[in-house]
């Protein structure tokens, strides 16, 4: 007999969110009820034990609603969301027991204590023994940059250190599943990829399973195993994202300044998706760089056509970003 198949750290199956909407009716003079506004609609997801899954979308695709109502702060309309086995709304506790969350809008730490204070205090909420809670206090203080500067008053912090203290007090209480809204959002770059690298760190020292929102191609492609792009409540593409570039045709670029500066045919050849001719250059879209590159310049020699300059780039997840949200 097969062994089942491993539970889900996170499932959600259907989950919707709908709010109230109210509007003003001109002839009335006063708020009138309007159509319900769906945040999140049929939501269907897993999130597999010690994944690493960012979820992208556009404005209003429901990013933040879902990982509300993941962290048990906003109830679902329909639908289920589970994590590790325990539903949301019928088990708030076990779920937030499970859960580190550091959402958008919570990056609150309090200025007049120290680092350290911080933590041990929230160390005190979880219910955490006293020489556990100093000892883990200094290890994630540690871990996110902040050791030299442990007992200094957070009021002394800046904006990025404190978010460092925030994402220290989210795995404070050793949380198996982390949700992560836009973590790095508004960092200076140099803090950004310190912050990147501590998450990173925790998936590789706890093995935690992390689902974060983020609007930064570049942390998706860093920090995730696969990515999930949400929009309209449904899922249409999720993977690695060198998949997804496969997954919707968006190719390898092969950059030629040639002369003559005409490249005319080349979008005849086996494997070229597409040129586009842009100052005195032409950027060839293909199938498979390592495939065509020798093609194309074998055909452009047949021609008599100069390769003066050739560069061959990956395209980036943005691409497929901007595809995938029309």
């Amino acid at each position: 007999m097969k062994d089942a198949s491993p539970v889900p750290a996170i499932a959600m199956r259907g989950l919707t969110k709908r709010f109230p909407a109210r509007q003003r009716d001109p002839r009335a003079g006063h708020a009138a009820a309007a159509a319900e506004v769906v945040a999140v609609d049929h939501l269907t997801l897993d999130v597999a034990s010690g994944e690493r899954l960012g979820l992208l979308g556009p404005n209003g695709a429901g990013k933040t609603t879902t990982l509300l109502m993941l962290s048990t702060l906003l109830a679902p309309s329909d639908g289920t969301a589970l994590v590790e086995g325990f539903d949301v709304r019928r088990d708030p506790q076990a779920v937030r027991r499970r859960i580190g969350a550091l959402l958008a809008g919570d990056r609150a730490v309090y200025r007049r204590l120290t680092g350290r204070e911080n933590l041990l205090y929230f160390a005190d909420l979880y219910g955490l023994p006293r020489a556990e809670a100093a000892a883990r206090a200094a290890a994630l203080l540690d871990l996110v940059g902040l050791g030299e500067r442990a007992d200094d008053l957070v009021s002394r912090y800046s904006s990025g250190m404190r978010l460092r203290l925030a994402l220290a007090r989210t795995v404070l209480h050793n949380p198996s599943v982390l949700l992560l809204d836009e973590p790095t959002l508004g960092l200076d770059p140099d803090i950004s990829v310190r912050m990147r690298a501590q998450i990173a760190g925790l998936r590789r020292e706890r093995g935690t399973t992390i689902l974060l929102t983020t609007h930064y191609m570049r942390e998706a492609e860093e920090l995730c195993d696969e990515i999930a792009f949400i929009k309209n409540g449904e899922i249409p593409a999720r993977g690695t994202a060198d998949a997804l570039k496969r997954q919707i045709r968006i190719g390898d670029v092969i950059a030629l300044r040639l002369d003559p500066a005409s490249g005319d045919g080349l979008a005849e050849l086996p494997g070229v998706l597409r040129c586009v001719f842009q100052d005195g250059r032409v950027e060839c879209t293909v199938d498979s760089a390592e495939k065509r590159l020798a093609q194309i310049l074998s055909w452009l020699h047949e021609q008599g056509v100069v390769v003066r300059d050739v560069d061959v780039h990956e395209p980036d997840l943005e691409e497929v970003f901007v595809e995938l949200a029309k």
